[in-house]
C-alpha cells in the first residue's frame, strides 16, 4: 500500500512538474531570447510568417546531434513557405557546461545553422510550452493575431537513420496546413534527452 501511494505521489509530482504546458489548439505566447548572433529574437520579428517550427534543442544530446541536419533541411524547405524554424536551448549550463551560450555559438558556426538558435536563460520558456525533451517540437500556425499549436512531438519516426524515415511528422503537418487541411497527426511522443535543470 505504501509503495502504491509513493508511486502515485511520484507520478503526481512528475505531472505537476512536466505535465503543464501547451496542448494542440492552445495559443502560444511570444518570447524574446538571445540568439547566437547576439541579437534578441521573438516571433514578432517575423510578421510574414504563417507559423513556426519551434524546436527545444541543445548542443550535447546525441538525439539532437542526429537531427541537426534534418532541422536544417526543415528550415530550408519550409521557411520560404512561411514556416521558419527557431531552436531554443532550455538546458541549464551550470548542469551541462556544453550547453553554454558560448558553446551554442561554436556549434551554430560549425554547423552553419540557417535558423535562429536562442538561449532560454533562466529556463522560463520551456515550462510554458511543456517541453520535456531535446529535441521536442511545437509546430505553431498563425490564426489572425494568434499563434496556435498545431502539432507537438518528434520530428519524424526514425532518429537513428534519416534514410529509413517512414513518416516525416513535422513536414507532413506543415504540408497539411499549407493545403488548408488539418494535420493527420497532431501529437507524437518526443524522443530525446531530458531537459537539464538544477
Amino acid at each position: 500500500m505504501k509503495k502504491t501511494i509513493l508511486a502515485l505521489l511520484i507520478m503526481f509530482i512528475g505531472a505537476s512538474a512536466y505535465g503543464q504546458g501547451y496542448e494542440v489548439g492552445d495559443v502560444a505566447t511570444d518570447f524574446r531570447l538571445k540568439n547566437v548572433d547576439g541579437n534578441y529574437v521573438s516571433m514578432a520579428d517575423y510578421p510574414d510568417a504563417r507559423g513556426f517550427i519551434v524546436v527545444f534543442s541543445c548542443n550535447h544530446c546525441p538525439y539532437v546531434v542526429a537531427y541537426e541536419d534534418r532541422m536544417i533541411e526543415l528550415h530550408n524547405e519550409f521557411a520560404p513557405k512561411g514556416f521558419p524554424l527557431i531552436a531554443i536551448n532550455p538546458n541549464d549550463p551550470e548542469v551541462v557546461p556544453a550547453d553554454s551560450f558560448e558553446k551554442m555559438q561554436e556549434r551554430a558556426e560549425e554547423k552553419n545553422f540557417p535558423f535562429a538558435y536562442v538561449k532560454d536563460v533562466g529556463q522560463k520558456i520551456y515550462p510554458k510550452y511543456g517541453a520535456t525533451r531535446t529535441p521536442h517540437v511545437y509546430l505553431l500556425e498563425r490564426d489572425g493575431e494568434d499563434l496556435k499549436v498545431a502539432y507537438i512531438g518528434a520530428i519524424d519516426d526514425n532518429y537513428q537513420d534519416a534514410g529509413k524515415v517512414n513518416e516525416r511528422y513535422v513536414a507532413n503537418a506543415i504540408n497539411a496546413l499549407l493545403a488548408g487541411e488539418r494535420p493527420e497527426r497532431t501529437f507524437t511522443r518526443a524522443i530525446g534527452c531530458t531537459i537539464k535543470t538544477k
